[in-house]
């Protein structure tokens, strides 16, 4: 992963438009009222502090988050649908849409 590839990432998100806190919600500086969140980060991937950092600060904005932290696995990794890891993600994902939706 390097800088020029994550710009070209955002390119292929954005065109030529700027990251705007509709298209980064992380960019906004209040993000009070926003939803209830679930958000998972993988140890080994380079959004993982920020994803993190967002979660920290929809709790400081008082947004009710679930945030899980997927020990030793990286980036998409929860597509090598053979790994436990994986099914338990999935599973925890699936969990989570259930409750949220039931509510």
């Amino acid at each position: 992963m390097t800088r020029g590839k994550v710009a070209e990432m955002w390119r292929h998100y954005l065109g030529s438009a700027a990251a705007t806190p509709h298209a980064a919600p992380a960019r906004a500086a209040d993000l009070s009222g926003l939803p209830p969140a679930y958000i998972a980060t993988a140890e080994l991937c380079p959004n993982r502090d920020e994803g993190i950092d967002y979660a920290l600060r929809l709790l400081q904005a008082g947004v009710p988050v679930e945030l899980h932290q997927w020990h030793g696995t990286f980036h998409g990794s929860q597509a090598i649908l053979s790994a436990e890891v994986s099914q338990r993600q999935i599973a925890e994902l699936g969990a989570a849409l259930r409750r949220a939706l039931a509510g």
